[in-house]
């Protein structure tokens, strides 16, 4: 039988294919050299890529198996009874990761058993990496890897080799793929792909608490050798904290760890590969790790006596101070709530917890007094809502603190008491009349002097009028309920010591009415009457207003007036509701006799005393049909030609209304022609001056008055004759002339003020503006001094100023001042 070809694949340290012509079972071929290690790892790398592995159960209980089976095998073929030819003879190859030799690294041998050794055979080499990770000798098979594997990018690589006739390129064997596996080797360090790691756990945690679980990754091969095994442990945090060396749980490892004593702990774990050992790759990352708060700490009064002032004009609601209980837990477990538990200000403060700063804000609650209360005393106390069960040993949960509130005195406008008025005056009241006393007090220590006065934006009429002193209210004009019924005035008080501290009071008063109106017709009336109206006919109905409002309603009276009592024609019958019927007496009027007729009505009203008025009635005369219709009420219409249209009356109307517009422009242009074209200058309408030739007496001129009255009034002789000027008289008219004296000592002198007030208002040739006099003399004695250059005439000058007599009575007291007097000097 002749010898069949084969090619032997070669591989250092691998697994050789035998000869077809040794008699041996393959199976038993691959048992005898499993005894070496990497032919095992071979042997399975090779059944698990090749498909081996679900035919080993009947590899070994079969018989023993011939070359061609195994073949069959290895080729990913169809399997058949018959034995397949093949010359290509296939297996992995592995190579180590990470070579680091100058060479290319040998990977194996591909021979053809055609290759005869002449090279006649072209070997070529296709798939991945093929002419970059690996070469192929073409000539002898040879295959090397020419650059550096790393088994964590690509773990294996799949090619395709060919057999080729160098000479005519034909293919002398089919194209089969192999694999090249990449060994692993321990590169690759563990590496916390989730690191630097945040925890947190609250403080006071019993030992093993839970905190965190960290997580290392390795890169190595986990099916190959301890690569790729983990194991941790902690470089940083003992004693406070422990790891887990297979789960890589961290735990707390000591108790009672205080927030307030140490809140960030950094931790270091270290994970190790190869299980641990010694020559094992580590990487470490840190976990960051905060106590969280928990409510162990009770709140504190840093001071136990609080002193605070406060005005005694702060507002409601006004902060009058803070108290704080230092907590040195954080966040809820912080917050405060205070509240007054005792003190004899309870009353006056309250209390309310700022929730951004956890302090306590002492208000105002009431309006406070100096005067009444100089000084409060509180309990305050603060606690924590939020309590812990298992922390309340560590308490009490509240503490407590006294504060003292002094209140200052400050300067209080005046308090009116009543703080409101309500007056009732009837509209007849006479001017000058108190109608109520308004009282007012210094609320302040020191009582001072107040002085009473209106707001006159309250009262813009000025019908009122308060005393400056006494605070009595009194009208200043007569008051009519008709036309203001209501008056809401302010009235003010004020210090004199401090002008600026103003109380005010409001005063409403009302208006009650009197009957001061007498009813009237609340329009015109008029009526028409028929020529054949019958005795006893109604021909119109009237009615009266009065604007009085008395209590009981109004009730009115109609009668005919005195003089038309005796009346023919008409009559008037009161219907007993404030209305009248107007009747006829008689019958057969006529228009060509009289068309119309006026008939008084007197008016009266219920009031005390009772007012009445005459209201007239036009009644026409009017020609009507048989059924009472009016057809005519103008007696022209009997009286006018027939041949006169009512156009010829239009006409002539228009002829007078022409007639009386041109007199009324000739006497308009008569009127414009006897006024000049020549504006003088005096009547220059841009202009208005008015020009003075008095000349004064000088500044001890004492001819309108009495210059020692004025420096003090009551030393002036009520008996002495008032000096008047001989050389003018006053232009205004004082109307103290026609004061009565026995007024000025009178206690109603207010009232007769006011009364001669509103005269001189009402009076209309008063003149429209005040008299102002400014007197400027400074007296002998002054500590100014006089300014005058006329004091020369004491000097030394022997100029003279006798001719100043010459110049007439205008320049009297000159000369007497200055000139050559024979009598004594004057006082001023």
């Amino acid at each position: 039988m002749p010898k069949k070809p084969h090619i032997r694949i070669t591989q250092p340290r691998h697994i050789q294919i035998p000869d077809p012509q040794e008699p041996q079972d393959v199976l038993s071929f691959y048992i005898l050299r499993m005894s070496n290690a990497k032919s095992w790892l071979g042997l399975g790398m090779s059944l698990y890529f090749w498909g081996l592995m679900d035919l080993t159960t009947t590899v070994l209980s079969s018989t023993p198996t011939p070359r061609g089976r195994l073949e069959g095998l290895l080729s990913n073929k169809p399997q058949s009874h018959q034995r397949t030819k093949r010359s290509w003879v296939w297996n992995q190859f592995f190579v180590l990761e990470e070579y680091t030799g100058t060479d290319p690294l040998y990977v194996g041998k591909l021979h053809s058993d055609m290759d005869r050794g002449d090279g006649s055979i072209k070997y070529i080499l296709s798939g991945e990496g093929a002419g970059i990770a690996f070469t192929i000798d073409d000539t002898t098979g040879d295959i090397h890897a020419i650059q550096r594997l790393d088994r964590e990018e690509r773990a294996q690589y799949t090619l395709r080799a060919q057999a080729l006739d160098r000479r005519t390129g034909r293919p002398m064997e089919p194209e089969s793929e192999f694999i090249i596996k990449i060994q692993d080797i321990n590169d690759n360090e563990p590496k916390f792909l989730d690191g630097p790691y945040v925890a947190t756990v609250p403080e006071m945690s019993p030992v093993g608490t839970s905190v965190i679980q960290v997580t290392a990754t390795d890169a190595d091969d986990p099916t190959y050798g301890n690569s790729a095994r983990v194991v941790y442990s902690i470089l940083q945090g003992q004693p406070y904290f422990s790891v887990d060396s297979k789960t890589g749980v961290i735990r707390t490892a000591l108790t009672n760890m205080d927030r307030e004593a140490k809140e960030y702990y950094e931790v270091i774990i270290q994970a190790k590969d190869m299980g641990g050992q010694l020559g094992g790759l580590a990487g470490t990352t840190t976990v960051n790790i905060t106590l969280s708060d928990v409510n162990d700490n009770p709140p504190r009064f840093p001071q136990k006596h609080y002193q605070m002032s406060v005005l005694e004009s702060a507002p409601i609601s006004s902060t009058v101070g803070r108290v704080f209980a230092k907590d040195l837990d954080e966040g809820i477990n912080a917050e405060m709530k205070y509240t007054i538990v005792d003190g004899d200000g309870a009353d006056a403060f309250d209390i309310n917890t700022d929730p951004n700063f956890q302090v306590g804000i002492i208000t105002v609650k009431k309006p406070l007094s100096f005067e009444s209360k100089k000084s409060y005393t509180l309990k305050v106390e603060g606690a924590n809502p939020h309590l812990e069960m298992r922390f309340l040993n560590l308490g009490p949960f509240q503490d407590t603190t006294t504060v003292h509130i002094s209140v200052e005195d400050v300067d209080e406008p005046p308090v009116f008491e009543p703080g409101f008025y309500f007056v009732e005056v009837p509209e007849d009241v006479a001017i000058g009349t108190t109608i109520q006393i308004i009282s007012a007090k210094d609320p302040d220590v020191t009582n001072n002097s107040i002085r009473y006065s209106i707001d006159r934006s309250s009262d813009p009429g000025r019908f009122f009028y308060v005393d400056i002193t006494t605070g009595a209210l009194m009208t200043a004009r007569p008051l009519d309920r008709e036309e203001y019924s209501w008056h809401n005035i302010t009235v003010l008080a004020m210090e004199m010591n401090n002008p600026s501290q103003v109380g005010s009071v409001s005063v409403t008063i009302k208006v009650l009415d009197v009957n001061d109106n007498a009813p009237e017709f609340p329009r015109f009336y008029e009526a028409f009457v028929c020529e054949n109206a019958k005795a006893g006919q109604l021909i119109q109905t009237v009615s009266a207003v009065d604007q009085d409002d008395p209590h009981n309603g109004q009730h009115f009276y109609y009668s005919l007036a005195p003089d038309a009592v005796s009346n023919p024609n008409f009559t008037v019958r009161d219907n007993q509701d404030n209305t009248a019927r107007i009747l006829t007496r008689r019958s057969g009027f006529r228009q060509q006799e009289q068309s119309v007729f006026y008939l008084p009505i007197l008016i009266a009203d219920s009031g005390q005393p009772a007012l009445s008025s005459t209201g007239t009635l036009t009644i026409q005369v009017c020609s009507c049909d048989d059924d009472g219709h009016v057809m005519s009420c103008s007696p022209e219409a009997y009286m006018l030609p027939v041949s006169l249209s009512r156009g010829a009356l239009i006409a002539i109307l228009a002829c007078i209304f022409v007639l009386l517009v041109l007199v009324l422009l000739i006497l308009s242009m008569r009127r414009h022609r006897k006024q000049p074209y020549i504006i003088d200058d005096e009547e220059n309408i841009h202009e208005n001056i008015v020009r003075y030739d008095d000349e004064g007496g000088g500044e001890e001129d004492t001819e309108a008055f009495d210059i020692a009255a004025m420096w003090n009034p009551r030393e002036a002789q009520a008996g002495a004759a008032p000096k008047t000027r001989q050389d003018m008289l006053p232009e205004i008219e004082s109307l103290s002339r026609y004061v009565p004296q026995t007024c000025a000592v009178n206690s109603t002198v207010h009232s007769y003020v006011l009364a001669k007030l509103y005269e001189a208002d009402m009076d209309l040739w008063a003149p429209p503006f005040d008299s102002l006099q400014t007197y400027m003399f400074e007296g002998d004695g002054s500590v100014a001094g006089s300014l005058s250059s006329l004091q020369s005439a004491t000097s030394d000058s022997e100029q003279s100023f006798d001719f100043l007599t010459d110049w007439g009575p205008r320049f009297r007291k000159l000369a007497e001042l200055y000139g050559a007097s024979e009598g004594p000097a004057p006082l001023w």
